[in-house]
């Protein structure tokens, strides 16, 4: 039951992350077609925030994934291991509890 409860909170603060990295994407393409202005300081100070807490997350894969010019792919390499993860920590609990 513990384990479950723990599988849980993982799940939810990875969904939390999902968010972040999806909100983090809409807000640079907003910035990058001009349609918010970083001079106004309520953007810029989400944008920062939201770099600082995705940054430590995304630097790693971005230093192993080879170089693709204007797109950046680590977003969406780290969502997909953060579902890995939850699926495997999934599998784990369930064959933990004997499912």
């Amino acid at each position: 039951m513990l384990l479950y409860t723990l599988i849980a909170m993982i799940n939810y603060l990875v969904n939390i992350i999902v968010i972040v990295v999806i909100v983090q994407f809409v807000l640079s393409l907003l910035i990058a077609f001009n349609v918010v202005n970083m001079h106004n300081n309520a953007v810029a100070a989400i944008w920062k925030a939201l770099n600082a807490i995705l940054e430590p997350l995304l630097r790693p894969i971005r230093r192993i994934m080879p170089d693709t010019g204007a797109i950046d792919f680590s977003p969406m390499v780290l969502i997909i291991g953060l579902n890995l993860l939850t699926i495997l920590l999934s599998g784990v609990a369930a064959s933990g509890a004997g499912l």
